[in-house]
């Protein structure tokens, strides 16, 4: 099997997919292009607290409704899947609105500014018996889906060694809220970290920071992450200073490497060079992981089985390790 075999096409199930929009920025943009690529897709409506912002993105993707209220929004467009793109001060809230009614969610991350934040999301989610999903967008590079597939055969132990590097002091220029830099490990760490919930088997045993986090002084963060499976995770991370985003993961017959990200790279045991392995065109023309993932999120609002899809519980997994790694409330 390769990278070519992405998701079984919408379109050849027979299926037509009415699909809301929540938000009017960046990425609101991309999932539209994703969306619409999907055959059978109708993108049916859109709503933003900035009603200039949908009217434009509207009248460039023509969509047929710009609304005021995501009551609004599904009253006209009735829509059988949402998606929430919003800053994550207001992911709570729009969360909450939408969930009043019974179209699937796809929300963007992280989905909730905390773990308590996220934690009263999903809990709202099943209490009302809403399906929803997280846009963990990584998951579905064609890269992280080569070396998934590639690990699936291997029984041996692994070695996942993830690198993060984080500009807090861009973040405050960007201007975002206090609030959300804070939290930074949710808003942009958990894009790595998520690498662990994937590659690591089993659940968490125990998590070791010997580089402690401090909030007060961002520098150099590591930690050591053991599974039940007897996988072994190294967590590093270099705050406001240079280094790359990486995931390897190393067993005893094959090295696999993601640097940066979207390129993955194979190592066999006895050899000393890498050897990429071909991107998946959806990955070139769209934001990477964004088409696949629409594709999913399609076949969940029709209701067909989505296991690559990750839901709030699977997102909480990943913060809630993030949590342990940076010993933060």
């Amino acid at each position: 099997m390769t990278n070519q075999d992405i998701a079984v096409n919408g379109h050849s199930q027979g299926l037509t997919c009415k699909v809301a929009i929540v938000g009017a920025g960046y990425m609101s943009r991309e999932h539209i292009c994703a969306f619409q690529d999907v055959p059978g897709v109708e993108i049916v409506g859109i709503h933003s607290r900035t009603r200039s912002r949908a009217e434009a993105l509207a009248k460039e993707f023509h969509i047929p409704n710009v609304c005021d209220s995501v009551s609004e929004l599904y009253e006209k467009s009735t829509a059988d899947l949402v998606v929430v793109s919003v800053p994550e001060l207001s992911v709570h809230d729009v969360c909450l609105a939408c969930f009043e009614y019974p179209w699937v969610a796809l929300i963007e991350k992280p989905a909730g500014y905390d773990v308590v934040n996220a934690e009263a999301i999903e809990a709202v989610a099943r209490t009302k018996e809403r399906r929803a999903y997280v846009a963990l967008n990584r998951r579905h590079y064609s890269s992280t889906r080569d070396v998934i597939r590639d690990l699936s055969t291997n029984t041996e132990p692994r070695f996942i060694h993830v690198q993060d590097q984080e500009d807090i002091l861009a973040g405050l220029k960007a201007g975002q809220p206090k609030l959300v830099l804070e939290n930074w490990i949710y808003a942009n760490s958990i894009h790595v970290i998520d690498y662990f919930t994937m590659l690591g088997r089993g659940a968490v045993t125990s998590v070791e920071p010997f580089f402690r986090w401090n909030p007060s002084k961002p520098g150099f963060v590591a930690a050591k992450i053991l599974f039940e499976s007897g996988d072994i995770g190294l967590y590093q991370a270099v705050w406001n200073a240079p280094g790359p985003w990486s995931v390897a993961v190393t067993t005893q017959a094959k090295r696999w490497e993601m640097r940066p990200l979207e390129q993955a790279s194979h190592q066999l045991y006895g050899q000393f060079k890498l050897e990429p392995v071909a991107t998946h065109k959806w990955d070139q023309q769209f934001k990477p992981g964004l088409r696949r993932q629409a594709e999913l999120a399609v076949r969940a609002a029709m209701g067909i089985d989505t296991p690559d899809l990750p839901t709030l519980e699977d997102a909480l997994r990943s913060m809630r390790l993030a949590q342990a790694i940076y010993q933060v409330k």
